[in-house]
């Protein structure tokens, strides 16, 4: 009769369903994080979006004022579109790599047209539109007073521009809606031709659920309605171009300060090592928190000894310590109680029938071969002392 080892169905079933639950507990919550940031984050600042952060209403009223707006998801469709009579507006100007805006500002600098950049930050300003420098620090105040001469500022009134903050070495922009003294929307003549350049600290005046407060509305028509073509630019993970073909090497791919970094890393495990390794100075006696006879030590030893076959350590231990106890008893000074030359003789005076060369074999002789000559050593040696107590 033969019996199968195989796991049945249920077996694997009670095995593996600890397993299976937590897979499916994974899937589920990947499913629900999916399903809310779809619906929280969708259509940001998208005018084919009529979601709350959507921007279709402007678009819609733009359309009704004769503005035609087209979407573009590629730097290279937002060059080409970048003409005179075309606004080219660049939702997110941050999500732009370094080299996709050094593209896109020599594009639009010639072309006469005007560029809107919502709420560009650090990343983006220094080349976006030189000159200018971003505050790191946005303001409290969303509802601000233009407070510039800017006609399109002027007609609209308070606004909610509250936001980045921008500061510029050019003479001739208007800084418009400032927070402490500082501009939330700036516009920026081109150095040659008609176009210019506005940057707007905040994106509330394009989105739906903003659009009817304040002035939001007159200034978001106003900037973006002065051509008849409005480019509306969202930058896309699919675009190409954000990549760099250029081959690096891995130290090329490593982040800035490394080097510097694994240098204090060396330099700090040199001094662990240093730390670890400095001397602690003397011994100092302690107290035990219990006494233990000597004879339970001298017996825990000796188990280990025989644990380990040490009958060598054990009959050099033996006779060490018969030597120390026998070199004061004949008058050898305890320096030389292990020199042979030294203590020898003076047993041998001290006992005439023992013999030199026994009394060498017996003290300095080789280790015993098994536990019956290690016990007739430890024997001998008690013996020899007796004797010598004895004489």
């Amino acid at each position: 009769m033969t019996t199968s080892s195989a796991l049945t169905v249920r077996q694997i079933w009670t095995r593996n369903r600890g397993i299976a639950l937590a897979v499916v507990l994974l899937l589920v919550g990947a499913v629900a994080i999916a399903v809310i940031r779809s619906q929280t984050k969708h259509g940001d600042l998208d005018p084919r979006s009529a979601d709350p952060r959507g921007s279709r209403a402007v678009a819609e009223l733009l359309a009704d004022r004769g503005v035609t707006t087209r979407v573009v998801t590629t730097v290279d469709a937002a060059r080409r579109a970048a003409g005179p009579d075309t606004t080219l507006l660049v939702a997110v100007p941050d999500l732009l790599s370094h080299r996709q805006q050094s593209r896109l500002a020599k594009a639009t600098a010639s072309s006469g047209g005007r560029t809107v950049l919502v709420a560009p930050g650090d990343w983006s300003v220094g080349r976006l539109a030189p000159g200018v420098t971003a505050s790191p620090v946005t303001t409290l105040e969303t509802t601000l007073d233009p407070d510039c001469t800017l006609p399109e500022a002027r007609r609209a009134g308070s606004a909610e521009t509250g936001g980045i903050r921008y500061r510029t070495t050019a003479d001739d922009a208007d800084t418009c809606y400032p927070s402490e003294r500082r501009a939330t929307l700036l516009r920026l003549p081109a150095t040659s031709g008609t176009g210019d350049t506005v940057l707007l600290g905040a994106p509330d005046i394009l989105l739906n659920n903003r659009l009817d407060k304040q002035g939001n509305a007159s200034l978001a028509l106003q900037l973006l309605g002065s051509r008849p073509h409005l480019v509306w630019y969202l930058p896309s993970l699919a675009d190409s171009s954000a990549t760099d073909t250029g081959r690096k090497s891995l130290f090329d791919l490593l982040p800035s300060g490394w080097l510097w970094g694994t240098l204090q890393l060396f330099v700090a495990a040199v001094l662990a090592a240093f730390w670890r390794g400095r001397r602690f100075g003397p011994l100092v006696p302690e107290r035990l928190p219990v006494v233990i006879r000597a004879s339970e030590t001298t017996e825990g030893r000796a188990r280990l000894y025989r644990k380990a076959d040490a009958r060598d350590r054990a009959s050099a231990a033996l006779r060490s310590t018969a030597r120390t106890r026998l070199a004061p008893l004949v008058g050898v000074p305890a320096a030389q109680a292990h020199t042979p030359e030294a203590l020898l003789p003076a047993l041998s005076a001290r006992l005439p029938d023992s013999g030199e060369q026994a009394l060498h074999s017996l003290l300095f002789g080789a280790p015993p071969r098994d536990d019956a000559a290690l016990i007739a050593l430890t024997d001998r040696l008690d013996a020899l002392e007796r004797e010598v107590r004895r004489s």
